[in-house]
């Protein structure tokens, strides 16, 4: 049945039975099993293999490197999603860093297996830098336990983050997170920010404001919404010492100086609430906040795709040489990471519209039946996989290895951009306040008003809006 006729209903209280009818017979799907995972240490048989599913699966569907069937790319080495398991090692530490680091290993072990040498490449922007980010915090924050500072020294930061990464590659992390995740061990020393020291943090900031906003944060409203990440902000700026000029009902910081300073001094701002927080809840927080962070981006690379313009552009018809270039073009650009369902929308978007400026004006996701999964690394056989926009972990079996669960496993078709700009691309729903209920006045023998019908799509995008935290 198709939803967009549930508008045209016939009149009187026989169209409000319609109208009900009908959006309950479109919420139907066809639903398939979920592949069974095989036995641990059985290795499944060609016909045992789990096939890509033909509709919609309402369930997360977690890729384990043994349901893995068969690799795409042939001749090139092999994914690293295939079963791995690390070595671990005592780590040698510098003596130098006066912490106990026993007392995070729930924190470390966590960062070790989402930063695991055979993922972090492929899970990096959204699961292993954003870990690895908090663990610092939280790190900054247990060492401000035991003394009268926030940061450390820079001597001091260079010992504490060496036996970090050491502790780390020791448990079968990438070694070179320093780098893959752009973080230093300055990044635990405050940098330019002016206060460092507790006590003078504590006088400046409004702490009882940052403590409250900071210390739950809702997973469904703060990425569009933001509760903390002001607060957080609004500290930095008072222990910055920076002036904020006033522009078009904006602050505005003019010197690239001063937001180096405020980054700096948001890192004191999260070493303060992780001193406040118990572990796991930090953790939560700082991972919560780092996904808002990383789903308002694409971070795969665009080649200039010269060959899709050439043989896409002044299209009205599907074109084997179209779809067969942009095919290509895709299968490249999926090999680079794994991305979330939301980075996944915006990818398409800035690929999209990269074509449009080029002359490519028709609709190619369309006509080459383009979906959202195929922007992101090919994990479940030729299916490509999205990764939740909310905070997930590796998850490490002794049978398996490390598995990850993967989103909107279904056929969402790509969306083409509506303008030429993806300035105006907002993955959050706008401030709305909901009619009022339809009365048995709307409903009655004057015929069926649109009032009703508003309220009712009004919930189902909101419905929509929430399924892709």
């Amino acid at each position: 049945m198709n939803c967009v006729k549930i508008v045209s209903c016939l009149k009187g209280s026989f169209c409000h039975l319609r109208l009900v009818i009908a959006l309950w017979l479109c919420s139907y799907q066809n639903v398939v099993a979920l592949p069974l995972l095989p036995k641990p240490g059985q290795i499944p048989s060609t016909s045992e293999l789990p096939s890509s599913p033909n509709s919609a699966t309402f369930q997360p569907i977690e890729i384990s490197p043994t349901m893995i069937p068969h690799y795409p790319f042939h001749g090139e080495p092999l994914p690293p999603m295939y079963p791995s398991f690390p070595k671990t090692y005592d780590p040698v530490l510098t003596g130098r860093c006066p912490v106990n680091f026993s007392v995070i290993s729930s924190i470390t072990a966590k960062t070790a297996s989402d930063c695991t040498q055979s993922l972090s490449t492929v899970v990096g922007n959204v699961i292993c830098c954003p870990q690895f980010n908090s663990l610092l915090h939280i790190f900054q924050g247990f060492y401000s336990n035991h003394f009268d500072t926030l940061v450390l020294q820079n001597a001091l930061a260079d010992d504490c983050f060496k036996d970090i990464i050491s502790i780390l590659a020791s448990r079968g992390a990438n070694s070179s997170l320093s780098s893959m995740c752009s973080v230093k061990s300055s990044n635990l020393t405050g940098g330019s920010c002016p206060v460092k020291d507790i006590s003078t943090f504590e006088n400046a900031v409004n702490t009882s404001k940052l403590l409250e906003s900071c210390s739950t944060v809702d997973p469904l409203k703060e990425c569009c919404r933001p509760f903390c990440q002001p607060a957080i902000s609004e500290a930095a700026l008072q222990i910055s010492g920076i002036k904020m000029t006033l522009s078009d009902n904006k602050n505005i910081v003019e010197a690239p100086s001063e937001i180096d300073t405020l980054n700096d001094c948001k890192g004191v701002v999260y070493s303060w609430i992780a001193k406040k927080l118990r572990f796991e809840d930090a953790n939560t927080a700082f991972r919560l906040l780092s996904s808002c962070k990383v789903n308002k981006a694409c971070p795969l690379d665009f080649k200039q795709p010269s060959e899709v313009i050439n043989a896409c552009r002044n299209l009205a018809a599907p074109s084997p040489s179209c779809c067969s270039s942009l095919n290509a073009y895709i299968t490249g650009i999926q090999k680079q990471m794994l991305i979330t369902n939301r980075q996944a929308i915006i990818c398409a978007a800035v690929f999209g519209y990269m074509l449009q400026k080029a002359g490519v004006m028709t609709n190619v996701y369309e006509l080459c039946d383009v979906d959202l999964k195929d922007f992101s690394l090919q994990a479940y056989g030729q299916e490509g996989c999205l990764l939740r926009s909310l905070p997930a972990d590796l998850v490490f079996d002794n049978s398996t290895g490390f598995s990850f669960t993967c989103d909107l496993n279904d056929n969402i078709a790509a969306p083409w951009p509506s303008s030429s700009s993806v300035t105006s691309l907002s993955l959050c729903a706008p401030e709305m306040s909901l009619p009022a209920l339809p009365t048995s006045q709307t409903l009655g023998s004057s015929g069926c008003h649109l009032d009703g019908v508003h309220f009712l799509l009004s919930t189902i995008l909101i419905f929509v809006s929430t399924l892709l935290y």
